[in-house]
């Protein structure tokens, strides 16, 4: 786990530099929005590496897709918006909240079973996040 944070930790700093002071021009002016065409295309450039069982391709595109993921992350954090580890937080809970029978042991008879619970957590999730 160490070396995942140290490895994620050194992305970051990347990203503050290309946005930073003496950065690169096109870094420093890019935005969420700006971003988007280049979100898209690479994921679709995964979806063919994945498809073509490419596991060079996929690493290489999976991390260009992180690079998208952590680069909006950072412009909201210059906005004071949110940070990358609220992201990774709030995925984090996610994932904890909508697997009740992995981490809150709950029973289930089948998968039909575990995808309506899915469903049911998530408009939960929803209609909390609209109220």
């Amino acid at each position: 786990m160490t070396n995942h944070n140290h490895e994620l930790t050194a992305l970051i700093s990347t990203i503050k530099t290309l946005r930073g002071k003496d950065g690169c021009p096109w870094d420093k002016k890019q935005s969420s929005t700006s971003l988007l065409k280049h979100l898209k295309s690479e994921c679709e450039e995964l979806v063919i590496a994945i498809r073509n069982d490419d596991p060079v391709n996929t690493c290489e595109e999976l991390g260009d897709l992180l690079y998208l993921v952590v680069m909006i992350s950072e412009i909201h954090n210059d906005r004071g918006d949110f940070k990358i580890s609220d992201v990774i937080r709030t995925i984090n809970e996610k994932l904890v909240r909508r697997h009740p029978h992995v981490f809150a042991g709950q029973p289930y008879e089948n998968e039909e079973q575990l995808a309506a619970q899915w469903e049911a957590i998530k408009a939960e999730e929803k209609k909390k996040n609209t109220v």
